[in-house]
């Protein structure tokens, strides 16, 4: 069983130290067995994160961020943003013996690629690429973006689905590292506007934990390469993967 933790979607936006802070509670007590497997559910401030493999020119310089901060964080992944009008959930979950964290990255896209659906939006799998796309006047735009760290075991980080949230700041980065594609959002592809609290029931119904899912069907398929994944010095053995 996954408890859910709806962080006020809708109507409280998360500052990301604060979101930070929650992840790092609730994976030690997850590791420990004090607490179940968690899905998070927030909206934070604006914001831009590094991932470990941001390279100097993928950031913003000077105003092209206007004034947005930038936090280096220890997930997988490239630079990204997120704000208000973005869904953002961090499931904090245990994975199963062997740990196939490709697995996990593809189970996550299938949330994703079944709560779009849902709402009438076609998107897909981009080979080499994770994360959910669509296409846009024959341009691949993201839609969903996946970036995640795995230490004892348990995951943090997770998934960003844009919703409602404006695209200027991606254009002062290169999101994920990505030059040759674009991001779009739920509200651009359906014409009409679309809250992150109005996807939180189509996540929450759909949202499995591996465990549970492991416990009747394979987690997912590895139909394309995840970027590559970096092995986390330290105590703890941690994994850390490419969005």
């Amino acid at each position: 069983m996954t408890d859910v933790l709806n962080e006020g979607v809708g109507r409280r936006l998360v500052p990301y130290s604060e979101g930070l802070a929650l992840q790092s509670r609730l994976h030690d007590e997850v590791v420990s067995g004090a607490a179940p497997d968690t899905l998070v559910l927030l909206e934070h401030e604006a914001v831009y994160t590094a991932g470990k493999r941001t390279e100097p020119s993928e950031r913003p310089v000077g105003a092209a961020g206007g004034g947005t901060p930038v936090i280096d964080v220890d997930r997988g992944g490239k630079i990204t943003w997120h704000g208000p009008g973005q869904l953002v959930g961090y499931p904090i979950v245990r994975l199963p013996d062997p740990i196939d964290v490709v697995a996990y990255v593809r189970m996550l896209e299938q949330l994703l690629l079944d709560v779009v659906a849902s709402l009438g939006v076609d998107a897909h799998r981009v080979e080499g690429r994770s994360g959910i796309w669509t296409t846009v006047d024959g341009l691949e735009c993201k839609l969903g973006a996946i970036g995640i760290r795995v230490a004892a075991g348990v995951t943090t980080h997770g998934f960003a689905l844009n919703c409602s949230n404006p695209l200027e700041p991606y254009a002062a980065i290169v999101a994920c590292g990505i030059r040759d594609a674009g991001v779009t959002t739920l509200s651009e592809v359906l014409g009409r506007r679309v809250e992150p609290r109005e996807v939180v029931g189509a996540v929450v119904a759909r949202f499995v934990s591996p465990r549970e899912a492991a416990g009747g069907h394979p987690l997912g398929s590895a139909v394309s390469a995840v970027s590559p994944v970096t092995v986390v010095p330290g105590a703890v053995p941690a994994l850390a993967v490419a969005s």
